[in-house]
């Protein structure tokens, strides 16, 4: 047994233990505010975005809409605009101090715009790299990575699907929306990770294919790649971030287990 005079088991005045208290300004300490950590991410997404722009237009020949490599262009852009920056976004949405009172209607609506809007990109992005494969007598679908984009994706358009009837229709019952949430909670991280993985691969599987020959090859680093491996990090970390401010409990809506949290839009409070 703990001997009373021990900080760690001291009882105080109402039976509580003083290490709790010496422990919670530690934990205050140690929680970071939102707002700075918001707008810094905002700043790494932004980079990522103009990364990948700079990669494609200064290395890989521009863009365009001719069915040729300058298409493809689009590709990893619209990716990681879509996929990885724009969703991230969508994810923190109920993240924000704005969206922990009131009416959660304009929350629900902007992150499904936001998902949308992503899913938009992402689409946009297979028809730039399917049209580019096509022209040129490529086939499609053969790599790890196009395997783990494409069902990304897929996995991406149910998600969205089965969040817009669950949470944005009136025909769901309360219970199936309540034992619906973790499921799309968890699926939502899910599949932020697998578009980080994708995005990194197809980095990779680019410069593998593009840094053949002389000195420009891949294991000389030329400058290009050194470029390319910097967006790759980047994009970890854009993505590890935006899962460690999903899972800090301090940052999460605080009524957001409550049966409220669970009410379709069109009967939600206004």
């Amino acid at each position: 047994m703990e001997a009373p005079g021990e900080v760690e088991g001291a009882v105080g005045p109402g039976g509580r233990r003083a290490g709790l208290r010496c422990r919670r300004p530690v934990a205050e300490m140690l929680d970071l505010p939102f707002l700075p950590f918001c707008i810094f991410l905002g700043g790494l997404g932004f980079m990522c975005v103009a990364f990948v722009s700079a990669w494609c237009q200064h290395w890989r020949g521009g863009f365009a809409l001719d069915g040729g490599i300058e298409m493809f262009n689009w590709h990893p852009v619209l990716m990681v605009t879509g996929m990885v920056v724009l969703y991230g976004a969508a994810a923190l949405v109920y993240r924000l101090p704005p969206a922990w009172s009131g009416p959660k209607l304009p929350w629900k609506v902007l992150h499904g715009a936001l998902t949308l809007a992503a899913f938009s990109l992402a689409v946009l992005g297979l028809v730039a790299v399917f049209r580019f494969h096509n022209n040129r007598g490529t086939p499609n679908m053969y790599s790890l990575h196009s395997w783990l984009g494409l069902a990304t994706v897929l996995l991406f358009s149910c998600q969205w699907l089965a969040g817009f009837s669950a949470f944005l229709l009136p025909w769901a019952p309360a219970w199936l929306r309540a034992l619906y949430k973790p499921v799309h909670v968890f699926f939502g991280s899910t599949i932020l990770m697998l578009s980080v993985a994708s995005c990194v691969s197809g980095i990779n599987e680019k410069l593998f294919f593009s840094l053949r020959n002389g000195t420009t090859e891949y294991k000389c680093l030329p400058a290009e790649a050194v470029f390319a491996n910097t967006l790759g990090l980047l994009i970890i970390l854009f993505g590890v971030l935006v899962l460690g401010a999903l899972a800090r409990p301090s940052w999460k809506r605080p009524d957001a287990d409550s049966p409220d949290s669970c009410q379709p839009l069109l009967t939600a409070e206004r």
